[in-house]
């Protein structure tokens, strides 16, 4: 069932996203029909907040969509994604990598992750703070099978664009620190409301659902 403007949200919003800058079109909650429809628009990079449900939805959608897990997640369900998931934006605990990496070695594979970096200013968020990042990747020895390949992080929902264009800067300049050092390639942050301030504070990965999937 075609979804009506959903091909036009989404290349409306496409459009306004430079090519360096990778689009992660957030699916969750929405039904196979939609995410087909995107993809058929142009769109192969897919995230999904929760484990069940990407686990329900990778093996009904075409094969070449890299899924990309941007939700909380526990260690106990990280073997059910291992055999797929391209990268994993929401590396919040060393205790977390490890496993990734355990789980990642059984299948043969080399997972992509990201550090979840605290940044905003809520209770609500989960992640390292800018000091346990940087004190941690100061000393890092990297694992064979799971990489850190850059940051993620949230800005606090808030209307004030300068507290949202520091909080993203903080991460950017963190980023750069250990960019080249350990070849980071993903800086993750922005979102619906926010990503064209993320883009301008060095953000190459947006994380986009509303605007493509509401409206």
């Amino acid at each position: 069932m075609t979804v009506p403007n959903l091909t036009e949200r989404y290349l409306s919003v496409r459009n306004t996203i430079p090519l360096h800058v990778s689009l992660v079109a957030v699916s969750k909650f929405h039904p196979l029909e939609a995410i087909q429809q995107v993809y058929d628009a142009g769109q192969h990079i897919f995230g999904e907040n929760r484990v069940q449900e990407m686990m329900e939805k990778q093996p009904l959608l075409p094969k070449d969509i890299e899924w990309h897990l941007i939700g909380n997640l526990q260690s106990n369900k990280v073997k059910y994604i291992a055999p797929f998931v391209s990268l994993i934006h929401s590396v919040d605990s060393i205790k977390l990598l490890a496993e990734i990496d355990k789980q990642a070695k059984k299948n043969n594979r080399v997972i992509d992750c990201l550090l979840e970096v605290y940044i905003a200013k809520e209770e609500s968020k989960h992640g390292f703070s800018l000091h346990e990042v940087d004190a941690f990747l100061n000393t890092y020895s990297p694992l064979p099978n799971a990489h850190i390949t850059g940051l993620m992080g949230m800005a606090t929902n808030t209307s004030d664009t300068e507290q949202v264009r520091n909080e993203f800067r903080s991460l950017a300049t963190l980023y750069k620190k250990y960019q080249q050092a350990l070849g980071f390639k993903h800086l993750s942050m922005g979102m619906s409301s926010d990503y064209s301030v993320a883009i301008e504070e060095g953000s190459n990965m947006v994380r986009i659902g509303s605007s493509i999937f509401k409206g």
